[in-house]
């Protein structure tokens, strides 16, 4: 049942632009609006960021283009009065600034109610400590860590855990400050970094080769609960999901594996009390099927827009609706007008998001990637085969690439960009397959599973025909299957595509 006392709501949306936090948050916040205003509800948006969708005019009811900070914010809500307060679209940026404002005592003093997931389970999913006994609570498997706040304490807690290690920071965005440690030294360094910008961080085991997958979840406040998307991500942990190739759905689990980590999501959300979306991110070890739950985010999220477009389903949009205390029931589905959002989604095709980096423009950038996002975009593809949808991406990169074995740059350091990724280790794996490789010495340098490197090593297969054979019906059937454009065609042939 909707809650008819409120009449103005306010959104805090993500601010500017900035490595792990751009578009998907304007999506995100411009559903949260369509949402609100559908059930007539006047729309207050705080926002400095005039390259958005959400700020223009025919949006909001009222936007106010100014600082997202505390005594801004409440300037604004001295003026506005409104009824409640939406976190949950404006990524990282707006949770932290909702928890500020409660801390300061704003809600309460101006009687504003918080939608969706209360700031209590946000405090528990952001807090690395508080996380980890919750989920002990319910027999939840987390990483072997140690949550610290000074530098020396997180030397201590590295001979505990020892070396290498995971650092992460409490209440980030986009990966900052976390990363592999291997020594002490490095440890100081980075730790000092960290504590600078966050009031914690986490030293955490280093789950070397372990699958990363992650669950999309809706749950409203009568407990029903569903699982939109599941993904995968292509390199195992270490890299963050932001750096990685994404899958949806996932490609490598056992049926048993995946029911079972689904069990795990939805248990996870109705114990820790989401109402509307979260996501929450595994570690899974691929020879035993262990697992670690790494995070659960209660906000929508980078992760959150994807499974969005995978799935055609509006994340957003219903689960701005669920914080208002509707039943996942009663929201009509966007798209067939007839059935309910309470259904879970059944995918006959697959997505890959493909991330874009712009490291080449700086001369002495490390290319290395890790558990710290610096890629500026990403692209999505759709295709009946991950080969397929794999080479779509690669095209939409815009990186002069009309597929995975037209790489326009000289990879020097095959091997190497392989074992410490890169941003083109994608592209050094099919040259090594290409120059003779095998799938198995690569998958010991990467610890990518296997699947996925014989289905490059299949593209590299089909383009060697492509070179040698003459151009048959099947042949250019079983490109086109593998996501060879004509335009490649043509290339390898050395005519047009008229032609």
């Amino acid at each position: 049942m909707k809650d008819h006392s409120l009449k103005k709501v306010l959104i805090l949306g993500s601010g500017g632009l900035r490595i792990g936090q751009a578009g998907e948050f304007d999506y995100s916040g411009s559903q949260a609006i369509k949402a609100l205003k559908e059930e007539k509800l006047r729309t207050v948006l705080v926002n400095p960021n005039i390259a958005t969708i959400q700020t223009d005019s025919g949006m909001a009811d009222e936007v106010y283009l100014q600082p997202l900070n505390v005594s801004t914010v409440t300037r604004i809500i001295e003026k506005e009065k409104p009824d409640g307060i939406l976190l949950s679209v404006g990524g990282q940026t707006a949770l932290n600034l909702g928890l500020a404002l409660e801390d300061a005592g704003i809600f309460k003093k101006h009687q504003i109610k918080v939608l969706g997931t209360p700031t209590k389970t946000i405090r528990l999913t952001e807090d690395r400590e508080l996380f980890k006994k919750t989920l002990e609570k319910i027999n939840i498997k987390t990483a072997t860590s140690v949550t610290v706040s000074t530098v020396e304490k997180a030397v201590e807690a590295s001979e505990t855990i020892g070396y290498p290690l995971m650092m992460r920071s409490g209440y980030s965005l986009g990966g900052l400050g976390s990363g592999l440690i291997h020594n002490q030294e490095q440890l100081r360094l980075r730790a000092a970094e960290a504590l600078h910008s966050a009031p914690q961080i986490l030293i955490e085991e280093y789950l070397l080769g372990w699958k990363e997958i992650e669950y999309e979840i809706v749950r409203d406040c009568d407990n029903n609960t569903i699982t939109v998307c599941n993904m995968e991500n292509f390199d195992p942990m270490g890299i963050h999901t932001g750096e990685s190739i994404v899958i949806a759905p996932s490609q490598t689990l056992t049926n048993e594996e995946y029911h079972r980590l689904r069990e795990i999501a939805i248990r996870t959300a109705r114990h820790l009390g989401i109402i509307g979306e979260c996501n929450i991110q595994y570690a899974l070890n691929p020879h035993t099927g262990d697992y670690r739950v790494i995070e659960v985010n209660a906000r929508l999220s980078r992760s959150s827009a994807l499974a969005s477009k995978a799935t055609g389903y509006p994340l957003a949009f219903v689960s701005t609706k669920l914080s208002l205390g509707k039943r996942l029931h009663e929201i009509k589905n966007s798209i067939t007008k007839k059935t309910t959002a309470f259904f879970e989604p059944a995918l006959d095709y697959l997505v890959v998001k493909m991330p874009r980096w712009d490291i080449q423009k700086l001369k002495a950038a490390d290319r290395t990637i890790g558990s710290e996002m610096k890629s500026v975009g990403e692209v999505m593809a759709i295709g009946r085969s991950f080969p397929e949808a794999l080479q779509k991406a690669i095209r939409m990169l815009n990186i002069g690439a009309n597929g995975l074995l037209d790489y326009p740059q000289d990879i020097p350091h095959i091997k190497k960009e392989i074992q410490n990724p890169t941003d083109r280790r994608l592209f050094a794996i099919a040259k090594f397959l290409q120059q003779g490789g095998t799938v198995e010495q690569v998958q010991k340098l990467s610890h990518i599973d296997p699947w996925y490197l014989h289905h490059i090593q299949a593209i590299v297969g089909v383009e060697e025909q492509l070179r040698s054979k003459r151009l048959s019906h099947n042949l250019i059937k079983t490109a086109k299957a593998m996501g060879f454009s004509d335009n490649n065609i043509a290339k390898l042939k050395n005519t047009t595509e008229e032609r």
